[in-house]
């Protein structure tokens, strides 16, 4: 995930740091048992809802293919991004996720409304996430066109939703880990060390 070959993470890049440090937390694959135990919330903006059905369907074949239990995931749906926050934070504080994907699309128009609600979005959500320790995935575009939007939705390997899917696991894993790390424990981690 990178805006640039030049941007791209090294492929030693973690082996390095592993090497030097005391610890190093890689959720290397997932394993189907473990992914099957994560629980994700997803809340969703009908406004511009085409794209975020797009997205949507995209980030749960994605936590389908990952082993997850589609049982326990919840869907649930606001009237538009500025919504998204206090959703995800419902959601957060009921206990029954264990990460959060916020799903939407704001496209630039004529006035400054998208500045406030991309804006305050993006906020929100970044607070739900402080505020609770659960992961809370910024699953908005933010695009000048809608051409751009469905550019980013389209239902292939670029759909951004699955990305978004695999961040949410990725972080839930890399949390789960940090956690191990007080009780000794360390499965499905690189773990490095002098």
């Amino acid at each position: 995930m990178t805006s640039s070959d030049l941007t791209s993470l090294p492929d030693d890049a973690k082996a390095r740091a592993g090497d030097r440090v005391g610890s190093s937390l890689d959720p290397v694959e997932l394993a189907p048992d473990s992914a099957r135990s994560f629980r994700v919330g997803f809340a969703c903006a009908e406004f511009n809802g085409g794209i975020t059905d797009r997205m949507l369907t995209a980030a749960l074949d994605e936590l389908e293919d990952a082993g997850c239990d589609l049982g326990s995931t919840i869907v649930a749906w606001v009237p538009g991004a500025f919504e998204l926050p206090l959703v995800a934070r419902g959601m957060a504080a009921s206990g029954r996720v264990d990460a959060v994907v916020a799903l939407g699309a704001v496209i630039r128009g004529d006035t400054g409304h998208y500045d406030f609600v991309a804006g305050e979005c993006a906020s929100g959500l970044q607070r739900v996430q402080l505020d609770s320790g659960l992961p809370v995935v910024f699953g908005v575009l933010t695009t000048d066109t809608v051409e751009q939007a469905l550019v980013r939705s389209l239902p292939d390997e670029t759909n951004k939703g699955a990305e978004l899917a695999r961040t949410a696991l990725h972080t839930v894993a890399v949390l789960r880990g940090i956690e191990g790390l007080a009780v000794g424990s360390r499965v499905g981690f690189t773990v490095g060390g002098r």
